[in-house]
């Protein structure tokens, strides 16, 4: 009896051979006959990125944006050291604008007011944030702010009289001008 189930088992293997390869070669070849083919080979980056097909114009706005994206951040991190540090929160600023951000910038300007109070730049850097922003009051009483301690300043006096433009402009009654 064991004879048998052990000639029936190979009799099983022996036919199940045949028609496993013939199961097998016409799937095989169906992977080839496709135009695309699963390749496990690695594509270079440029050609993964399509580096050929980005245009210079656009490459150089992605270089500038991810420095600029590290310039804040060092701008920012100097400010966290140095509160008061102005020359950094008026560059950090003009970045923060070029981003359209001028929500931000406020907020940059307020907390080095916070630390230098009455600084004359940062008051001038903030009334042209809120000039961009189209509260031209809110600028004047700044730039006004400013002109009490130092009213030869001709940069106040400018970005003053260009808010006032701005305000008549913009169809409010201007308040008359003050030094």
């Amino acid at each position: 009896m064991r004879t048998t189930v052990v000639s029936q088992l190979r009799s099983v293997r022996l036919a199940s051979v045949p028609f496993a390869i013939l199961v097998i070669l016409p799937l095989d070849g169906c992977a080839s006959w496709g135009t695309q083919a699963l390749s496990v080979k690695d594509t270079p980056s440029p050609e993964l990125l399509g580096a050929k097909d980005i245009n210079p114009a656009m490459r150089e706005r992605i270089l500038s944006s991810v420095g600029q994206d590290a310039h804040e951040r060092a701008l920012r991190d100097q400010l966290q050291q140095q509160p008061g540090n102005v020359d950094a929160a008026i560059q950090l600023t003009k970045a923060l604008l070029a981003r359209k951000l001028p929500k931000e910038a406020l907020q940059v300007l307020d907390g080095v007011l916070i630390a230098a109070p009455g600084n004359l730049r940062t008051l001038n850097a903030k009334g042209v944030v809120l000039d961009i922003c189209g509260r031209h009051g809110a600028a004047q009483a700044l730039y006004r702010q400013a002109l009490r301690k130092e009213p030869g300043n001709q940069m106040l006096v400018n970005n003053l009289n260009r808010s006032l433009a701005l305000d008549e402009k913009s169809g409010r009654s201007a308040p008359a001008r003050s030094r």
